[in-house]
């Protein structure tokens, strides 16, 4: 067998984008406009209750309605699906949803734990399910926007718990596993606590076509770095 490296090229990139906010801050309505941007065709894999059906008459996508028990197996079939039906952009609404949702990891951590008397234990066997589910987000080969909603995050300082902000509803440290991130206000506007692209550091920009559209010529420039002036004329 031979092995032959390739040059590096950002156009076979696909990315992996999350938009983190409270219940009722228009994730959805802004994966849609992101996607949207990035063009192609969209699909979304909805579990909150069909309401990406809401949008119909803004945009052009195809919806998967994902019921309960929210098993991150159910996601591997959603995006193989994806992948074969040949959309550009699947939109997870929301990943929340495998981790604290009825019938997720934590639910099936803790049926795990009752049985067996071993909380820790349990986890040998809900650890490897999430880490399949983020691989196979990772390899995917098409463009993913999960959307994650929020929870209130704490820290012990001394001695006393301190409110340090929002944090997604996930396992933690799930957010570094995406090349963008995006911290979302009620007005759709979002704040980047993760940017690989280098496009929206230190910016608080709306989540709009817009944001698709840069992010689209990003990963076709393979020769030089990608300058605010060079998008916005």
């Amino acid at each position: 067998m031979t092995i032959q490296f390739r040059p590096a090229e950002k156009s076979k990139a696909r990315l992996r984008i999350a938009l983190v906010a409270p219940s009722g801050y228009g994730k959805t309505f802004s994966a849609l406009r992101l996607a949207t941007g990035l063009g192609g065709r969209i699909a979304i894999l909805d579990t909150e209750n069909s309401s990406a059906d809401l949008y119909a008459d803004k945009f052009k996508y195809d919806v998967l309605t994902m019921n309960p028990p929210y098993d991150p197996s159910k996601y591997l079939m959603a995006i193989e699906a994806a992948e074969q039906g040949g959309y550009q952009t699947l939109i997870i609404d929301s990943l929340s949803h495998a981790w604290s949702g009825s019938g997720g990891l934590l639910d099936k951590q803790g049926v795990l734990a009752d049985k067996g008397g071993n909380s820790w234990a349990a986890w040998r066997t809900i650890t490897p399910e999430q880490n399949q589910l983020m691989e196979r987000i990772l390899s995917a080969n098409l463009h993913i926007i999960a959307t994650m909603r929020t929870k209130t995050d704490w820290v012990v300082e001394g001695g006393k718990p301190v409110k340090v902000g929002l944090a997604p509803i996930q396992r933690e440290g799930v957010e570094y596993e995406f090349d963008l991130v995006f911290d979302l206000t009620k007005d759709h506007r979002g704040s980047a606590s993760k940017d690989r692209t280098g496009l929206f550091d230190n910016q608080v920009a709306e989540m709009n076509e817009e944001i698709g559209i840069k992010l689209n010529l990003w990963l076709s420039l393979n020769t030089k770095t990608l300058s605010e002036p060079e998008i916005i004329k």
